[in-house]
Parts: C-alpha cells; sequence; structure tokens
C-alpha cells in the first residue's frame, strides 16, 4: 500500500489557507478517485483506493502542522509500510512561487516545522514530497501570520492549477514513476534549491 498524506491544519477556520495545499491536494486526488478520506486511524482523517492500480491511502493529520509527524508515525506503523518506498508527503513551500511545484525523492525539512517532525517522528528524511509553492512572505508580514493567509485571486488560480499538477505527479510516484515527475515539474522552476 502507498502512503500519500498531504499536510495543512485542521478546522474550518485554516480552509483555504496557504498551510492547508497539502490538504487540497489530497481533496483533489480524493476527487478524482472517488475515494472517501473520512475514517478515523492514527490522528488522521484516512481513506482506502486504488491509484494507478495500486492500493493507496489518503491522509490528512488532525494533530495540525507542527506535529504532523506523530499522526504519520502512527499511520506507517499501523499499516506496516516502508517510508521510503511507500510514503509521499505534500505540503507547502514558501521558497516557490505560487502554483510552482518542486518533487523530491528525499531532502532536509527545508524550515517547514510539519516537515521537520515528520522526519524526526520517522527517522529518516528519504521519502518522496510534492512541495506546492505559495510564494514568498512579504517583509512586513510574520512567517506564521502569511502561511495562515489566504491567496488573493490571481495566485488562487495559479495554485488551484498546481493541484492538477500535484495529482498528475502523484500518480506517477505510485507507478514507481518519480524520475519523470521530477523531470515533468521541476524543470520549469526559477527559484534557488533550498
Amino acid at each position: 500500500m502507498f502512503v500519500i498524506a498531504g499536510l495543512g491544519n485542521p478546522t474550518r477556520q485554516y480552509e483555504g489557507t496557504r498551510h492547508n495545499v497539502g490538504f487540497d491536494v489530497i481533496d483533489a486526488l480524493a476527487d478524482k478517485y472517488n475515494i472517501a478520506v473520512d475514517a478515523r486511524k492514527c490522528r488522521a482523517y484516512v481513506g482506502k483506493g486504488i491509484i494507478e492500480g495500486q492500493k493507496v491511502l489518503l491522509v490528512k493529520p488532525q494533530t495540525y502542522m507542527n506535529l504532523s509527524g506523530e499522526s504519520i508515525r502512527g499511520i506507517v506503523d499501523y499499516f506496516k509500510i516502508d517510508p521510503e518506498e511507500e510514503l509521499l508527503v505534500i505540503y507547502d513551500d514558501i521558497s516557490l512561487n505560487p502554483g510552482q511545484l518542486r518533487v523530491r525523492a528525499k531532502g532536509s525539512a527545508g524550515g517547514h516545522n510539519g516537515m521537520k517532525n515528520i522526519i524526526t517522528c520517522l527517522g529518516t528524511d528519504v521519502f518522496a514530497r510534492i512541495k506546492v509553492g505559495i510564494g514568498k512572505k512579504p517583509k512586513e508580514y510574520d512567517l506564521a501570520d502569511y502561511v495562515l493567509s489566504r491567496f488573493g485571486k490571481e495566485e488562487r488560480t495559479l495554485v488551484e492549477e498546481a493541484y492538477g499538477h500535484a495529482v498528475r505527479a502523484a500518480e506517477q510516484i505510485v507507478k514507481g514513476e518519480i524520475q519523470s515527475a521530477m523531470n515533468e515539474y521541476n524543470r520549469k522552476v526559477k527559484v534557488m534549491e533550498e
């Protein structure tokens, strides 16, 4: 089974914020493949289904962003998956322009607290990830306020388009074609790598 986890914060007040793009991509996958992500397991909403012929578990941790690793560690242990081979994490990245993607097979947290917690809880940084660009924080903003803000109209259009790209990248990763996803989606990025 392949676990696809999107990061975000629970409750209605965080819906549509920059920090919740991981949840939004999970919702897009769930809609496309008719997977109900409404069961509770390991402090997360989960839904089982099939994507590209592979059994998948879509996961939306409900621990709040900075403790995402606690939920994902529980899922990894409960379903006995190998995170290096069967885990994909989708989350926001302020170093990428709105709507840009970056696909990686491994790497650091890059300053993202949710990813720091996942890497700490799993004891490895070797697992697939899709970063969805949310844009750089304006100088006058506090980082927490910025990531919890909503997209402007133009940004929203770019980000919603990126959700479709993220769905296609996830499909490739589930099929074992992460290099193809990296070749397709990383080449358009003009922002410096972390």
